[in-house]
């Protein structure tokens, strides 16, 4: 394992290593793991490192290690998916449809409600921000910048503007999710970025304080990109139904 590979230490490399192929589901629930000692041999690291990285993965519900039992794969259930590495790695892995509307259901609930309390809260600077992402996104319309950076800017400002700590660290759950899920609604609409007019019409209510106008903005926004992908399971089982 290469020790300066996007700048992860060995632990750190041995957990999105063997995370990258949990998810993908090289191991299956129940299934045993290599022993740590099998690990270090595989992977050319001390015990010292394999055994965090195994604490690691533990604590984000991937694996149990017992002893007598040894390392195994945990039921999906009890993965942290509010985790951004478990998140970021069953999304490489398979970013199903119906995960995807189980996030945006997600979402949908956060959102409206933190718009509403930006809103309420009023914080100048905060709001600035929420601004400066949407002026991004204006400019990626015309080819300037990345348009899904400037669009998840947005969403994260929002969620700072909150001033809600709780809300505030949802931010990195909620950005990977969005690199998936944006892309996708996206591709569907048959554009490259999202509607400007639309995050224009929600900063304008979060800007002037109106919380109902802000809460109803972002629950439209999310319906939208909800219903995207309602419509692609629709489509999806009808076909299914055909060959059947």
């Amino acid at each position: 394992m290469d020790r300066h590979h996007s700048g992860r230490n060995l632990t750190q490399q041995l957990v999105h290593t063997l995370g990258e192929t949990i998810a993908s589901g090289r191991y299956q629930p129940g299934d045993g793991l290599p022993s740590e000692a099998s690990l270090c041999e595989e992977y050319g690291i001390s015990r010292s490192a394999t055994r965090e990285a195994i604490k690691m993965l533990t604590a984000k519900g991937l694996i149990s290690s017992r002893p007598r039992q040894g390392i195994r794969v945990q039921s999906r259930a009890r993965w942290n998916l509010f985790d951004p590495d478990v998140l970021d790695w069953i999304l490489r892995a398979s970013p199903s449809l119906e995960m995807l509307r189980e996030f945006m259901q997600l979402r949908k609930a956060i959102e409206k409600e933190a718009a509403a309390l930006a809103a309420a809260e009023q914080d100048r600077d905060r709001i600035a921000g929420i601004e400066d992402a949407l002026s991004r996104m204006k400019a990626a319309e015309g080819g300037l910048g990345d348009a899904v950076e400037a669009d998840i800017a947005f969403h994260i400002n929002i969620l700072n503007a909150t001033n809600n700590p709780f809300y505030i660290q949802l931010g990195s759950f909620i950005e990977t999710a969005l690199r998936v899920s944006i892309r996708f609604t996206n591709r569907i609409k048959g554009v490259e970025s999202a509607s400007y007019a639309n995050h224009k019409q929600l900063y304008d209510a979060i800007e002037r304080g109106d919380v109902a106008a802000a809460s109803s903005a972002s629950a439209a926004m999310q319906s939208e990109a909800l219903e995207l992908i309602e419509s692609q399971l629709g489509t999806r089982q009808s076909v299914a139904k055909a060959v059947v």
